[in-house]
């Protein structure tokens, strides 16, 4: 049976293990390489260096959010806000799934988006995006009075911080956050009302 293809998805994958095993201050290029089976070069011809590489799994990470947030914020079906809410309620839940269903994987995202805050600052414009998608539709509809439906999208997002931040993650599993979450989206929700 022939190898199989070395690609940067697969480097990608390999990546995140090597991450997990062994953490962002330990974890090296020559690492991904032997549990690939290949020559740090072969990882180097995909990724040119070691700060592109972890940069790289930085944004597959944040990625992975942003097709079921753009689903719920494109569906013209539903009322604004309906949308919102879910939204807010998608974003929350995919963030404790990734906290709590791979705490070492996440300690790990959590180093790396220090390192590249540039990636981070590209996932908030996209969120934000999002957002603003959703209250734009919501004023148009006669739902919300937003005037300027992006300043109102970054207050929205600013106001949920708690609830999306990784800084706040210790707090997304202790007794009462759900109320807490609730009575934020409700209050956001009569705020930007017509």
């Amino acid at each position: 049976m022939p190898p199989e293809t070395l690609t940067a998805e697969r480097i990608l994958e390999t990546t995140e293990e090597v991450l997990r095993r062994y953490g962002p201050a330990k974890a090296t290029v020559v690492d991904v390489a032997r549990a690939l089976g290949v020559s740090h070069g072969s990882v180097y011809r995909h990724f040119r260096t070691k700060a592109a590489l972890r940069e790289a799994v930085t944004q597959r990470w944040l990625d992975q959010a942003h097709a079921e947030l753009s689903a719920l914020a494109e569906d013209g079906g539903r009322p604004a806000q309906a949308r919102l809410r879910a939204w807010l309620e998608a974003l929350f839940a995919a963030k404790r799934r990734k906290a709590g269903g791979d705490p070492e994987l996440f300690a790990t995202y959590m180093a790396l988006t220090e390192e590249h805050s540039s990636v981070v600052a590209e996932h908030v414009a996209v969120m934000v995006g999002l957002l603003t998608r959703i209250i734009r539709d919501g004023a148009a509809g006669g739902e919300f009075a937003a005037g300027d439906p992006e300043a109102a999208a970054q207050a929205v997002w600013d106001a949920t911080v708690r609830f999306h931040d990784p800084a706040y993650a210790a707090e997304w599993f202790t007794p009462g956050i759900d109320a807490a979450f609730s009575a934020v989206n409700d209050l956001i929700l009569r705020g930007l009302r017509a």
